[in-house]
C-alpha cells in the first residue's frame, strides 16, 4: 500500500485527490481510459466504462498497463474482482474481427466458437450473415458492415475492423512545408489514424486539427470529402489547404447553402447535407455517389443523426474524425466508435500547452447573487423556464461590463446562447454582434477586423463555438450556454488558446448565478476541462472593479 492520490473502488469509480503531489501525474495516466464524472474542489470522481476501456485498447493500451497504472497510484489495494473485470472487458475488443477474403468477401472471424454462436443467435443480427463457413467464420453481407459493428458493440463484443478500404479515385495531394513542418504530435496523430485505417483524432482547440486533416489527405492521395459545421469553417478549411498543400483553387469545391460545387476535394456543411425536401435528405447522396478515398468529419462530436445513418453504409471508405473532445451529451459516443472508428490519438491539453503550442489559460467563475425579489421570481417560475430566466439576468450583463472594463485593451469575445441577451449586451457594450442571422460576408468582415485589431470586442452566439480562427482573442466571457454541455465549454475555451505573441495567459470567464440551476449546469459543463487539468478560480461579481 502506498500513499497515492487514487482510491479505486469496486463500483468502477476512481477518486482522485487533487491536492496530492502526484495528482497531475495520476490524472494524465488514467485519462486514456477513465472518464471524469464529478469535479468538486478536492476529490474528483472518474469512472471506468466499457467504451473507455475499449477505446484505450483500440489505441494500443493493454489491460496490464491499465491495471499497473491503477495499482501504482492507488492509496489502498485495488479490489481484485475489478482488476479481473478490467482485463475481461478489454479482452472483449478484438475477439471478433472483420476481414476481407478473396474467395468469400467480407468475413466475421471469432477467436472463440461460443462468442460467434452468441452473436449468430441474437435477433439483432438477423439477416446480416450468409451461410456459416466453419466454427469460427461467417460471411457478412457487405452492406451490413457498419450496422453489424453497431450491433456488436451493443452486444458487448466490439469488432476490430481489419477488412480494409477502397482506395477511391486517385488525386495528387502533397504537403507544402515551406517555412513550417508538422509538429511531433501532429505526425503521431496522422500515423495513428493511417495505421488504424479509420478513427478519431482528439486534439485541443488551436493545436492544428486542420493540418492533421491535410496531412491525412496527403497520405491518401485521393479525392476527399470534408464535412464541416458552417460555411465560415468551410472557407477556413479551404484557405488552410491552399496554404499548406499542393491543391489549387480549382481543385477545391464548396458544397453549402450558397454553393454546390463538387470537385476532387469537396468541403460540405453538415447543415446542407441534413436539409430535407418533402421529407427526404436530397443532398446526402453526395456521401456515396462519388468515389471518395477519404472522408473527414470535422468536429465529429457534433455529427448529426442522419449523417451517422449514412456513415453506416460508408465503411469501405477511410474515415477521419477530428475533435477537441469526444464528449457527447446525447450519449452517442458509441456511434462515433462503431461508425467513424475508435480513438486513434488523444493529446492531453496541458501537454500541448507545456510544449508552447497552445496558450496557458486561467478559468474564472464569476458568481452573481440575485436580489431577493428576483430570487422569489425564480422560486415560483416553471422549471422549464428557470434556466433561461437566470441565464439572461440583467445582473449578468452588469458583471460582464465590469469584466470587460478590467480587461480593457485585450481582444475579447463575449459568448452567449440567447439572442435577446446578445442584443442587450451589444447595446450595453457598444460592440458588434454575430449570430446565425448575420450574413456570411458580414461575419467574415467582422472576424477579419477583429483579427486586424480594428475591433477589440465582439459579442457572438454559438456560431462562434466551432472552427473559428481568431488567434488574437485573449479573453472570453461566457454568459449563457447549451445547459450543461461539456463539449461547448471546451470549444469556447478553445477560442482563446492560440499562443499569444507576448506569451500572455488567456482568461476564460464564466458568469454564473449562484444557488440556481445555472450553477448546477456550470458545474457539469466544467467537468471535461477539469479532466484536462484546468481548475476554476471562484470570485464574487461584487469583487470586480466598479465601472
Amino acid at each position: 500500500m502506498t500513499d497515492g492520490p487514487l482510491i479505486v473502488q469496486s463500483d468502477k469509480t476512481v477518486l482522485l485527490e487533487i491536492d496530492h503531489e502526484l495528482a497531475d501525474d495520476a490524472r494524465e495516466a488514467i485519462a486514456p481510459f477513465a472518464e471524469l464524472e464529478r469535479a468538486p474542489e478536492h476529490i474528483h470522481t472518474y469512472r471506468l466504462s466499457n467504451l473507455g476501456l475499449w477505446n484505450a485498447r483500440a489505441a494500443g493500451l493493454d489491460a496490464e498497463t491499465v491495471v499497473d497504472t491503477l495499482i501504482r497510484y492507488s492509496r489502498f489495494p485495488v479490489p481484485h474482482p475489478l482488476l479481473v473485470d478490467i482485463a475481461d472487458t478489454m479482452d472483449r475488443y478484438g475477439k471478433l474481427k472483420l476481414i476481407e477474403d478473396d474467395e468469400h468477401g467480407l468475413l466475421l472471424v471469432s477467436q472463440q466458437e461460443s462468442v460467434l454462436e452468441e452473436v449468430l443467435r441474437s435477433k439483432k443480427t438477423e439477416g446480416m450473415f450468409g451461410d456459416r463457413i466453419d466454427d469460427l467464420t461467417v460471411p457478412v453481407h457487405p452492406s451490413q458492415r457498419g450496422h453489424l459493428k453497431q450491433v456488436l458493440l451493443k452486444l458487448g463484443w466490439p469488432a476490430d475492423d481489419l477488412a480494409g478500404y477502397v482506395d477511391g479515385k486517385a488525386h495528387a495531394i502533397e504537403l507544402i512545408q515551406d517555412g513550417w513542418e508538422l509538429r511531433d504530435y501532429q505526425q503521431h496523430a496522422v500515423d495513428g489514424f493511417w495505421h488504424g485505417g479509420s478513427g478519431v483524432v482528439v486534439l485541443p482547440c488551436g493545436a492544428g486539427k486542420t493540418i492533421v486533416g491535410a496531412a491525412a489527405m496527403a497520405e491518401a492521395k485521393a479525392t476527399t470529402l470534408i464535412l464541416v459545421t458552417s460555411t465560415v469553417s468551410a472557407r477556413q478549411w479551404r484557405e488552410e489547404l491552399l496554404k499548406r498543400t499542393s491543391l489549387t483553387e480549382e481543385e477545391i469545391g464548396e458544397y453549402s447553402g450558397a454553393r454546390k460545387e463538387v470537385r476532387p476535394v469537396t468541403i460540405a456543411t453538415y447543415q446542407v447535407l441534413t436539409s430535407r425536401r418533402k421529407g427526404t435528405y436530397t443532398h446526402l447522396d453526395l456521401l456515396d455517389s462519388h468515389d471518395w478515398g477519404l472522408i473527414v468529419y470535422d468536429e465529429v462530436h457534433l455529427l448529426p443523426a442522419p449523417v451517422f445513418r449514412f456513415t453506416a453504409d460508408l465503411q469501405a471508405r477511410r474515415r477521419l474524425g477530428l475533435t477537441a473532445t469526444l464528449v457527447r451529451e446525447d450519449g452517442h459516443e458509441t456511434e462515433v466508435f462503431s461508425l467513424i472508428g475508435p480513438k486513434r490519438y488523444d493529446a492531453p491539453w496541458r501537454e500541448i500547452e507545456s510544449q508552447g503550442w497552445i496558450a496557458p489559460a486561467e478559468c474564472i467563475e464569476v458568481r452573481v447573487t440575485l436580489p431577493e425579489t428576483d430570487r422569489m421570481d425564480y422560486a415560483v417560475a416553471e422549471a422549464d423556464f428557470r434556466y433561461r430566466m437566470v441565464a439572461t439576468s440583467q445582473h449578468k450583463i452588469d458583471a460582464v461590463k465590469r469584466i470587460v472594463a478590467e480587461n480593457e485593451g485585450e481582444p475579447t469575445l463575449v459568448i452567449g446562447q440567447y439572442l435577446d441577451q446578445l442584443d442587450a449586451l451589444g447595446a450595453e457594450l457598444d460592440a458588434p454582434i454575430i449570430t446565425g442571422d448575420t450574413p456570411n460576408a458580414e461575419r467574415q468582415r467582422l472576424y477579419q477586423e477583429f483579427r486586424d485589431g480594428e475591433i477589440g470586442l465582439l459579442v457572438v452566439s454559438k456560431v462562434a463555438n466551432f472552427s473559428i480562427d481568431l488567434p488574437e482573442a485573449s479573453v472570453a466571457i461566457q454568459v449563457s450556454g447549451a445547459f450543461g454541455s461539456r463539449q461547448e465549454e471546451a470549444q469556447r475555451l478553445g477560442r482563446i488558446l492560440r499562443p499569444k505573441a507576448d506569451g500572455k495567459t488567456a482568461k476564460f470567464y464564466t458568469v454564473v448565478v449562484r444557488e440556481t440551476v445555472d450553477a448546477d449546469y456550470a458545474a457539469h459543463r466544467q467537468r471535461f476541462l477539469a479532466e484536462q487539468g484546468y481548475s476554476y478560480r471562484i470570485m464574487d461579481a461584487e469583487d470586480l472593479a466598479a465601472i
